[in-house]
């Protein structure tokens, strides 16, 4: 039967079924999501790996990206630049008349220019740090008036650290791609930013202490962490059994202490540390669901639950039929509802899932805006059983 949507979304959703005293198996979760549509599609989650390693889930702590930013110049705009009478891009832009040998007398001299943009620059250095000649993308910003970047190119410009008096880490210069064009006054400058100085991370010595990622953190990730360290130290004479070298400090972080034999060189030990697996099983995470409301994407764990719920939104009248090539539907075919019944997928071990209801959405065909109000008001009211982060 095929349902078309002709008004926009009034949704009927009764759960019913009672929690089975066997748990769902994690494969029949993982498989159990088909018809999750991110903004409207039928697209389904990718079930986990086999087993994951440590630093998939964790960071070194003193390893953060480093932010570099500045000011620069783009020139080649077709008209689109800011006015040359304001002071803010005359007095650089006759800097850089000077510096190459063309002095102005007269800021006045610009007061037609419009091939030319005051903008600000932003780079990310990784977690893991920079070394010289190394290069990295460059935001580029319109400051003032400049209506658009297209075709522009940015003279070199220097790239400082976050704080002042930290010096020039970086200099930038090369083309701007604009990559929405919708909002033509940001662009980006690929590889744009060379790093004349190092940004080296923290040396370890003596202990090296694991910071959780944000998606991972709990008391049980933390345990499970530093069970899977402690169970996989071994002496490295004989091969027996370690004392304990990890330890949870709290749900975020967990201290390893670098065995005596192993500080003069703990690459090879943090490497080890690093690259331990564990099955995915062990980490009991909670229930999540992401939403970005600016892309309309909506991202939930397998084993996202909700509570019976009625819901009315707006207005819908779905019409069934059932079609024949060519003919028009005889009369007496067409039935219209006001409502979508949402049912579990029919096991007795499976209650109502989130995934039901976006399928559900899906059958309707009902807008991402629409959607995230929706699971926005389920939670607001308790019956979403998960926690709800919105980007």
């Amino acid at each position: 039967m095929r349902r078309i949507v002709r008004n926009l979304l009034m949704v009927l959703a009764m759960c019913a079924l009672e929690s089975a005293a066997s748990a769902q198996p994690a494969a029949d979760l993982a498989a159990g999501v088909g018809g999750l549509g991110a903004t409207g599609g039928g697209s389904t989650l990718p079930e986990f790996p086999p087993a994951m390693s440590i630093q998939d889930m964790v960071r070194i702590r003193g390893q953060g990206s480093t932010p570099l930013r500045g000011i620069g110049i783009v020139v080649g705009l077709r008209g689109t630049g800011d006015s040359g009478q304001e002071l803010a891009l005359a007095r650089p832009l006759a800097e850089v008349h000077r510096n190459n040998g063309n002095p102005l007398p007269d800021l006045a001299e610009l007061a037609k220019a419009k091939s030319a943009a005051l903008v600000w620059l932003s780079c990310e250095v990784p977690e893991t740090g920079a070394r010289t000649d190394d290069r990295f993308d460059v935001t580029v910003s319109v400051m003032h008036s400049a209506s658009s970047l297209l075709g522009g190119e940015l003279i070199i410009a220097p790239l400082s650290g976050p704080l002042p008096g930290q010096g020039v880490f970086a200099m930038a210069a090369g083309p701007v791609t604009v990559e929405n064009t919708a909002v033509p006054t940001v662009g980006r400058i690929r590889g744009g930013a060379r790093m004349i100085r190092d940004i080296p991370m923290p040396r370890i010595e003596d202990e090296l202490t694991l910071v959780i990622d944000p998606q991972f953190r709990g008391w049980t990730t933390a345990r499970t962490i530093a069970g899977e360290i402690n169970g996989a130290a071994v002496r490295l004479d004989d091969q027996t059994p370690a004392p304990p070298i990890a330890r949870v400090i709290d749900d975020t972080t967990v201290a390893v202490a670098i065995p005596p034999e192993e500080r003069g060189e703990p690459a090879n030990f943090i490497a080890r540390i690093l690259s331990t697996r564990l099955s995915p099983s062990l980490v009991d995470l909670p229930a999540q669901v992401i939403i970005n409301e600016r892309t309309g994407a909506i991202t939930c764990t397998a084993d996202v639950e909700i509570s019976p719920v009625a819901i009315s939104y707006k207005d819908l009248v779905v019409t069934t039929t059932t079609p024949v090539p060519g003919m028009a539907p005889p009369p007496g075919t067409l039935q219209s509802r006001s409502w979508f019944p949402l049912q579990t997928a029919g096991r007795a071990s499976e209650r109502a899932r989130l995934a039901d209801l976006i399928h559900a959405f899906d059958q309707l065909d009902i807008p991402a805006a629409d959607r995230i109000n929706i699971i926005t008001q389920i939670h607001a009211s308790g019956r979403l059983h998960a926690k709800l982060i919105v980007q």
